[in-house]
């Protein structure tokens, strides 16, 4: 095959190696930002008891700024329960995943009054939701 016909064919492979990947991340951030606003959906059960977010406050539930990192039973003026205070646990994405699936069982003694969340998606999208908060409630992205 002649030099000039390879570079074009080349160029031409490439082009479209380069579209593809551009298209992939396209979908990648549009993917992300659905599932934050699905997290942001899925919180609203969460409401009633916690806040997240700049000027969260403590409610039924802690505020859940800067979860990510946290250790368990440490958020500033809440009053856990002993089980919480004792578990043990910095807050991550496993530890939450696991946790929200069913808070009693993960944490026995909690004195979380909520069922908890089966369906893997929600899960997901909720704790983007959540871990996207700093410890002053300022979105980090």
């Amino acid at each position: 095959m002649p030099r000039a016909r390879l570079a074009r064919r080349s160029g031409v492979v490439a082009a479209r190696l380069l579209g593809s990947a551009v298209v992939l991340l396209a979908g990648a951030l549009t993917s992300s930002a659905q599932d934050f606003a699905a997290g942001k959906s899925s919180f609203n059960k969460c409401l009633a008891c916690h806040a997240v977010g700049e000027g969260a406050r403590n409610k039924v539930g802690p505020e859940l700024n800067g979860l990510d990192g946290r250790k368990s039973g440490v958020a500033p003026d809440y009053n856990y329960s002993d089980a919480n205070k004792n578990s043990g646990i910095t807050w991550n994405e496993a530890q939450f995943k696991d946790y929200i699936r069913d808070p009693k069982a993960k944490i026995p003694g909690t004195k979380m009054a909520f069922a908890g969340i089966k369906n893997e998606k929600e899960i997901n999208d909720l704790w983007a939701f959540i871990a996207q908060f700093d410890k002053d409630g300022k979105a980090k992205q």
